[in-house]
């Protein structure tokens, strides 16, 4: 399966080269959980294995926040497939215009998220795994938009959910 910092590497890659801008290292980890999220409800799995905790300002994954330096990875990434880059590709699309902060407000709405909070304060970073069960369940409240075609998922004659097929 993918890895998460494999996916990082093309994500800090692409924003850059749709938005002309440096990628911060808050949106980067937001960007990566919602396109989990987005696999799971386009796709009905997982895009990449990795792993996100539930930290103050939404997920974290550690992995990526150990590789991540100055807006980059730290050391060679693989490719990773086409299906797998479309997702990211219409994650930036959807998401990226947003602020930093604003994407961890929306975050902090995650079923995923909220439960890896429980018996924290507010203050706490937390360490507590997202569950991907609850990523899926996070899944079905979005209404995947395919911005190469310009039109919702469900608006496509042979689309199936993503939830369907796993």
């Amino acid at each position: 399966m993918v890895k998460i910092v494999d996916v990082a590497a093309y994500v800090i890659e692409k924003y850059e080269e749709l938005t002309g801008e440096r990628l911060d290292e808050m949106k980067l980890h937001k960007l990566l959980y919602f396109t989990q999220r987005e696999s799971f409800a386009v796709a009905g799995r997982p895009a990449f294995d990795g792993v996100f905790e539930g930290w103050k300002f939404g997920p974290v994954s550690r992995d990526v926040r150990n590789a991540y330096c100055e807006g980059e990875i730290m050391y060679e990434t693989n490719e990773i497939p086409d299906d797998v880059k479309y997702i990211v590709n219409n994650v930036i699309l959807e998401y990226g215009a947003f602020e930093s902060w604003k994407l961890s407000s929306l975050s902090h709405r995650e079923i995923s998220w909220v439960n890896a909070r429980r018996g924290l304060g507010e203050k706490e970073n937390g360490n507590r795994p997202l569950l991907l069960d609850d990523i899926r369940e996070d899944a079905k409240k979005v209404r995947p938009y395919d911005h190469v075609w310009d039109m919702y998922y469900d608006e496509f004659d042979d689309f199936q959910e993503g939830a369907d097929k796993g």
